[in-house]
């Protein structure tokens, strides 16, 4: 069978309904990691959603407890055809943020998969379901379509990415050897623009911590001491405003970055606009140069009395909830305590830093290398139209996990877009991308059958066959 006739048979699976109806049995399973989260569904989604599906393709597929006490498990699935082969490591997280239902509009509700036009609602549709949906069903259509996939591919599937991917460092020390790869192609965040492939090569990272600011065990009453009781909520207001100005930017010299160099300004210099605010942010960059090549610092949530009820009362205590997303050149060893050196030299010493969460390091690839290159060639190829390359997401994803600890190329081919309302309501996916993503996928592993033999051998593959492609396309 000819490529543009599989392709053609993988886009049948998202216009005849396919992916649909298997989507909406992954997102009725209430994976989430968060507080309203129960670990039995966590196992279940790899027991009993993805490992009978992987079966069915052929893949030895192995259950495991997390390493750390109380992480959520994983699972690694292998199909290996000729030790020769290039082999794939694919990467999803089946888990979820909370599905906080109350906050969906009326007709949506988190775990029922509802169809409106172009639209797929529900928890997951695009972070992450839908998008390792998509890549494992790529792999079917190549096994179907040949019977072979003409290259090995192991997958890794997490349960804990929307916490921190909470052990999957250790556990990735522990399983090197089931992990070995050449390179790994998987997907997760958005677009750049919703009509147009995107890759990139690494992510932003992300440290979140929490400022406190404890004057009392109580509150008092404001009359009574106003003006003579300090008042955390204005002492931790300051304190955040000598952090950052007030459009955004960073004013901790430790926490600016050197590495937007010319090579990633020329990267970023023609990618398409964002929607932004033009009076945010750092003022002397474009808004690719922010989100893509800079830090920022958000505040996720500010505590201080009861805004629904306030009470005629100077707070005991206040406290806000931070992060910073940054870029390589940031180190993350450094990023609390040059906080901590400049509280106290701005007069905020009782202000108390303390880490939350789990962070993510901030990785980036080079566009360079080889597997880089056959990759946007073949997408190029498939779309008839060249992908947009961006040296890392301005998310964050535990890809350190992958150049780090297992030393391999990444390489992130996302089917979700910018809009998505992933992490929030009314979270929902786009049938026309999905389609799209599923050609992508499949011409690239058709691709990487075909040719990728080169690539393991040479450390280069000969590309020009896909390249002279994409130029007629």
């Amino acid at each position: 069978m000819d490529r543009e006739r599989i392709l053609d048979q993988a886009s049948g699976y998202v216009t005849g309904g396919g992916l649909e109806r298997d989507l909406a049995r992954l997102v009725a399973r209430a994976s989430v990691s968060q507080s309203e989260g129960r670990p039995e569904d966590l196992l279940a989604y790899l027991a009993e959603d993805m490992r009978p599906m992987l079966t069915g393709l052929g893949f030895t597929c192995t259950l495991f407890d997390n390493p750390r006490p109380g992480g959520a498990p994983l699972m690694i699935a292998s199909r290996i055809e000729d030790e020769s082969l290039p082999t794939i490591l694919v990467y999803g997280h089946g888990d979820v943020c909370n599905g906080e239902a109350h906050r969906w509009r009326e007709g949506l509700s988190p775990f029922t998969l509802v169809r409106e036009g172009d639209r797929l609602y529900g928890r997951g549709t695009a972070d992450n379901k839908v998008q390792h949906l998509i890549n494992l069903k790529a792999l079917e259509q190549v096994i179907r379509a040949r019977g072979r996939l003409g290259f090995n591919a192991r997958i890794i599937l997490e349960m804990a990415e929307e916490t921190g991917s909470r052990g999957l460092r250790e556990f990735f020390e522990q399983q090197r050897a089931a992990l070995d790869a050449d390179v790994l192609i998987a997907s997760d965040g958005p677009r750049l623009a919703a009509d147009t492939p995107t890759m990139f090569m690494g992510s932003r990272g992300g440290l979140s911590f929490d400022l406190i600011v404890a004057l009392r065990d109580s509150d008092h009453h404001s009359g009574n001491f106003g003006g003579l009781l300090a008042d955390p909520v204005i002492l931790l207001s300051h304190a955040i405003a000598s952090i950052v100005d007030a459009r955004g930017q960073i004013l901790l010299p430790e926490w600016l970055p050197d590495s937007l160099t010319p090579d990633v300004r020329a990267a970023l210099k023609d990618l398409p606009p964002r929607r932004h605010d033009a009076d945010w942010g750092q003022a002397d960059l474009t808004p690719s140069e922010r989100v893509f090549g800079w830090n920022s610092l958000a505040v996720l949530a500010i505590s201080a009395g009861n805004i629904a009820a306030p009470q005629n009362a100077i707070q005991g205590s206040a406290r806000a909830t931070c992060q910073l997303r940054f870029v390589v050149g940031t180190q993350i060893d450094a990023i609390l305590p040059a906080l901590r050196r400049h509280l106290d030299a701005k007069g905020f010493s009782m202000v108390e830093v303390r880490a939350a969460g789990e962070p993510f390091k901030a990785t980036r690839f080079s566009p360079d290398h080889p597997w880089v290159r056959f990759v946007e060639q073949s997408l190029s190829r498939t779309a008839g139209r060249k992908p947009h390359v961006l040296p890392n997401l301005a998310g964050s994803l535990p890809n350190d996990a992958f150049t780090d600890i297992l030393g391999l190329p990444t390489i992130w081919i996302p089917h979700s877009h910018a809009e998505c309302g992933q992490h929030g309501p009314n979270e929902h996916a786009l049938l026309s991308i999905a389609k799209e993503g599923m050609r992508l996928m499949t011409g690239l592993f058709l691709d990487i059958a075909d040719e990728g033999h080169a690539l393991k051998q040479n450390g280069a593959a000969d590309t020009a066959p896909i390249a002279a492609v994409a130029r007629q396309g």
